[in-house]
């Protein structure tokens, strides 16, 4: 089970994983070995993920969902595939969480009077720095 949080648990077998070789460089058995990792995770009409995660979810990830609805998290950094296995788990528990904290709502307000103050008398200052530059050429 992966838990996101404290906002729901994720069962591990409704992430699938699939391997295949990694690009660049890479030792030995570069064409040997397949050490990328590519992530995927059902979401759009999935009963595991929250509708509200699954609306913001699909805000934040982007080209990272498929058109199918699919979230797809490709992995290659390490040489190992255990470490890039852990890695795209990091990363899809990274996304997830910040999918289900909910947006603060932004209410606008006025400025104080204090800070109108402060605002004016910096002019006034600014005004008069620029004013005294002002020669009195003869």
């Amino acid at each position: 089970m992966l838990h996101i949080g404290t906002a729901f648990l994720l069962p591990i077998t409704a992430v699938d994983f699939t391997y295949c070789r990694a690009s660049g460089p890479g030792g030995q058995y570069v064409n040997r070995t397949d050490s990328a990792v590519q992530l995927r995770l059902p979401v759009t009409g999935s009963p595991l993920i929250p509708e509200e995660v699954q609306a913001r979810l699909q805000e934040l990830a982007g080209g990272q969902l498929t058109n199918e609805g699919i979230l797809l998290i490709e992995c290659q950094e390490f040489r190992s595939q255990a470490r890039n296995r852990e890695t795209a788990l990091r990363r899809l528990v990274t996304l997830l969480l910040a999918a289900s904290r909910k947006k603060k709502v932004r209410r606008p307000t006025a400025p104080t009077r204090a800070s109108r103050e402060r605002r004016l008398q910096t002019k006034k200052r600014h005004s008069q720095i620029k004013s005294n530059r002002r020669g009195k050429w003869e």
